[in-house]
């Protein structure tokens, strides 16, 4: 017979709290993580164990020069689920993971109608995704006890988009309480997309063991996530990381957003396909542009390895910033070489030379599972602001 982490004392919630947001831990770093003493946490992690909601596992690490292995404790499947949505343009995800962060399922569908326009479609067929998956695993919701959505704009503190003309239909809306309305009442946390992603990078991705990083996604539209001293920097209001609305020329063409020569408007994939298509009007998504191009097309080379560039501009004046020592980049677009050569030139012609020399630009590991699986981090409360 399990209990739930509600019903267990303070110390134990907060080992409870600590092994949710870091994952499987030591007793060593349990110590640390949590700031209680050696006997302290020992009493803990015997109370949860005898609850049912630890595991131990013996053989996880090995100990210092080779020596007997260091026991490893996680969360079991009896502590909870936590729920991942990543609701892009044309696409939804879901993951869902139990509290020792182990993935159990994921699920993933093309839209038939952008989700920018039509967000209570998307939202009711979050609902019905993750309803699915969780049957696919034998539970339900009752199992639930966190949900993160990720969708590509600004979320404020308040949970509101924080830039109303870059997602004008979701303006009226706060995401979080829509979805988790739907859900009974589930608890939601929602935040932008390259922040999910972000956190993903961080915790599972290329972004593993730099507490300084930005990851950048670089789609449709272009976002970035910071992280600073380990933890999601999201500014006054939640809306850091608009990469995608600094302005390189200020006499260019209007945003979306209402400014003047947007990054965006170089780099972004609705820029890029539009300019593809007055030479290949049949040319499909994104992923056709780079086929394209990887394929010797010229004028596709010549978009990704401007793009590459222009992102390379923005993101040396971000480095003289922020002096990030990891750049990651993501996104349908962000993977390619063509783009990533030209960005990393750029960068090194407007940084200032000890930050270009300071950062590493690699492209991200986790692919398009990265937003839900930022989802799932944001759901288990890891690196919370």
């Amino acid at each position: 017979m399990t209990v739930s982490a509600h019903e267990l004392g303070t110390t134990a919630r907060r080992v409870v709290d600590v092994l949710r947001a870091h994952g499987a831990r030591t007793r060593a770093e349990l110590i640390t993580l949590t700031g209680l003493s050696r006997p302290t946490v020992a009493a803990a992690l015997t109370d949860l164990a005898t609850t049912g909601l630890l595991t131990e596992d013996a053989s996880a690490t090995t100990g210092p020069a080779g020596g007997r292995p260091a026991a490893v404790f996680r969360l079991s499947r009896a502590a909870g689920l936590a729920v991942g949505v990543d609701i892009g343009r044309r696409h939804l995800r879901v993951a869902v993971a139990d509290l020792g962060h182990t993935v159990l399922a994921e699920d993933a569908v093309r839209l038939d109608r952008d989700a920018d326009d039509h967000p209570h479609a998307a939202l009711d067929l979050a609902v019905r995704r993750i309803d699915a998956v969780l049957a696919r695993v034998g539970t339900d919701r009752a199992e639930v006890v966190g949900v993160g959505l990720g969708i590509p704009a600004p979320v404020t503190d308040a949970g509101r988009i924080g830039s109303p003309a870059l997602l004008p239909a979701w303006s009226a809306l706060i995401p979080r309480e829509e979805l988790s309305g739907r859900l009974g009442g589930l608890a939601v946390r929602a935040d932008n997309d390259a922040n999910v992603a972000a956190l993903a990078e961080y915790v599972w991705g290329a972004g593993r063991d730099c507490a300084d990083l930005v990851y950048v996604k670089v789609a449709t539209g272009i976002g970035a996530g910071i992280i600073l001293g380990g933890r999601l920097y999201r500014g006054t209001d939640g809306t850091a990381g608009e990469l995608g609305h600094v302005t390189l020329d200020v006499n260019g063409p209007v945003c979306r957003c209402g400014n003047r020569g947007c990054v965006e408007l170089r780099a972004g994939g609705r820029a890029l396909l539009d300019q593809a298509r007055v030479t290949l009007p049949e040319l499909g998504d994104l992923a056709d542009l780079v086929r394209h191009a990887s394929a010797g097309d010229p004028g596709c080379r010549r978009l990704l390895l401007d793009a590459g560039r222009y992102l390379g501009y923005a993101l040396g004046g971000l480095s003289n910033l922020v002096n990030p020592g990891r750049i990651v980049v993501g996104g349908e677009l962000g993977t390619s070489e063509l783009l990533l050569e030209p960005l990393r030139r750029g960068l090194a012609e407007t940084a200032m030379a000890s930050a270009a020399a300071a950062v590493d630009v690699v492209p991200a590991q986790l692919g398009d599972r990265a937003a839900a699986l930022g989802g799932l981090a944001l759901a288990l409360g890891v690196n919370a602001a």
